[in-house]
């Protein structure tokens, strides 16, 4: 009995040691070797749904367009101060069930939407890109053009 006691003693420190080894290389993402890993989220995948349209001689505002479900997020970070862009849907496409704008807090103050009603939205001063959810009915499968225009903080009350 003794004899078992001092085997049993001996092997503990040995499991000790592997337990902290293999509690070590937990982090360890080498060929995908823990299966209870996370995996980072993929970025959205960029669409063209929407043609854009720069008033003449206005350079175009760097936007992208990415699917969320049903719903078409169209990026504007890349907007500030004044601006406009005229949106339709592709040749032989129609409008997305749901629309929403990205903007960047701090570099637009109000964001304003025209189709078959007009929407205004108030952007935040400071923070991150804020996500703007387009009402029903600003759109319908008849509306032509949206035009979509932002303005900077001097006129955000008029």
């Amino acid at each position: 009995m003794n004899t078992a006691l001092k085997s049993a003693a001996r092997g503990v420190p040995v499991l000790a040691i592997l337990a902290a080894l293999l509690a070590g290389c937990s982090h360890l993402q080498v060929a995908r070797l823990w299966p209870f890993q996370h995996q980072a989220a993929a970025a959205p995948e960029a669409v063209n749904e929407l043609v854009a349209e720069s008033p003449e001689g206005v350079p175009a505002v760097s936007m992208g367009q990415y699917w969320d479900r049903n719903t078409l997020l169209v990026d504007l970070t890349a907007a500030s101060g004044e601006g406009s862009v005229r949106l339709r849907p592709t040749a032989g496409a129609a409008w997305p069930m749901r629309l929403e704008f990205r903007v960047q807090s701090g570099s637009v103050a109000r964001l304003e939407v025209a189709g078959a009603q007009r929407v205004t939205y108030l952007v935040p001063a400071s923070g991150g890109p804020v996500v703007l959810k387009l009402d029903p009915g600003v759109y319908t499968a008849r509306t032509a053009v949206l035009t979509v225009s932002w303005h900077p903080a001097g006129l955000a009350g008029g």
